[in-house]
């Protein structure tokens, strides 16, 4: 593994652009680290949403079934934690690299929408979206807007007066576009993971995937997770370890890319 830091480890860095513009098919994996400088902590951080709201209590399947109204206090404290923010560098220079024709697609596990906000265009979102609210019995889904997370009331679909929810994943519920994800993760020579530490399925078999195929990873985060004690691989899956603030190191690796 080769570790490049932030002005440093220039032939490191070369070598991983180009390896890079060579790939046949590059991807990227993103998780809730590429969305912190936009003002959205990380759910499983100190204060973030989960040492809030237990998981186990207000977001599976199950509670939104018998007790919406409890669900809502999550989905209403989550849409204020998204509602207005904005794509930040990290998610611009992942966006160029797509318009240039140099990565084919983008997983991720994030439901803010700022990958496409940002012009990304071939997303595939693991945990669905925050954008949109869905109905569990019609299957009719709308824009969700500011004025649904605000008030006491659980928003009631159009059609059928059921509760909506958010068009997430919660806990007990498939994940989405799983289909497509095993379509194109077979293909994956080269795979960004980016701002998670892929613990969390399906997202933490994607890697290892991309390593028995032969592939090559690069990993972006302030610590590295693919080889730490804690992670579910016994052997380190990273080549090129980019340590450091993702506003940092993936517009430095883009650019480095298109030149």
């Amino acid at each position: 593994m080769k570790t490049i830091v932030a002005d440093k480890n220039e032939e490191y860095l070369a070598e991983a652009a180009a390896k890079f513009k060579n790939a046949k098919y590059p991807l990227a994996l993103t998780g809730a680290g590429i969305s912190v400088n936009s003002g959205i902590a990380d759910f499983r951080s100190a204060g973030g949403l989960w040492s809030i709201f237990s998981p186990e209590e207000y977001a599976t399947l199950k509670v939104f079934l018998h007790n919406p109204d409890k669900a809502w206090q999550l989905f209403r404290e989550l849409g204020t934690c998204l509602i207005d923010k904005k794509p930040n560098i990290g998610h611009k220079a992942l966006a160029q690299l797509e318009e240039n024709g140099l990565l084919r697609g983008l997983i991720t596990q994030n439901v803010d929408n700022l990958h496409q906000i940002a012009g990304s265009k071939k997303v595939l979102e693991i945990h669905g979206d925050h954008q949109h609210l869905h109905c569990l019995q019609c299957n009719n889904t709308i824009q969700a807007t500011a004025d649904h997370f605000k008030g006491e009331q659980v928003p009631l679909c159009d059609l059928c007066n059921y509760p909506l929810k958010p068009n997430i994943v919660l806990f007990g519920e498939a994940v989405k576009s799983l289909e497509k994800i095993e379509q194109i993760i077979v293909q994956c020579d080269l795979l960004l993971v980016i701002g998670t530490s892929a613990n969390v399925h399906p997202a933490a078999g994607l890697p290892a995937i991309v390593n028995q195929q032969g592939g090559i990873i690069y990993e972006f985060n302030r610590e590295q997770a693919l080889a730490s004690p804690g992670y579910h691989q016994a052997t380190p899956l990273t080549h090129y370890f980019f340590k450091g603030d993702l506003n940092s190191t993936l517009p430095r690796f883009a650019q480095a890319v298109l030149e």
